[in-house]
């Protein structure tokens, strides 16, 4: 699904306000949780999940045009973990 696709769910669901005001609360969101993320704060979304930051090690990397050896560096990255009560949706149990 898309952010553009997102926007129309929810359009459909709450007719009264116009799309741009929709999209405009759809991209408050986002931009929230990207700035909590940037912070290294924890998102946590009751029955969805955990959205993280872990540091990634600096690793031994190839070119694969090339075959050099390279390093690549240290890096942060965005880590999900689903929660119970959206795993169990997905694989029926409820």
């Amino acid at each position: 699904m898309t952010k553009k696709e997102l926007v129309k769910r929810v359009q459909k669901k709450i007719e009264e306000y116009p799309s741009k005001d929709i999209s405009y609360a759809v991209h408050l969101v986002f931009e929230a949780m990207i700035r909590a993320l940037k912070r290294n704060e924890r998102i946590e979304i009751r029955g969805f999940g955990n959205i993280t930051v872990r540091r990634r090690r600096s690793i031994l990397g190839r070119n694969p045009k090339t075959s050099d050896v390279i390093r690549l560096p240290e890096r942060n990255v965005p880590f999900f973990k689903v929660g119970k009560e959206l795993h169990d949706m997905i694989n029926g149990c409820k």
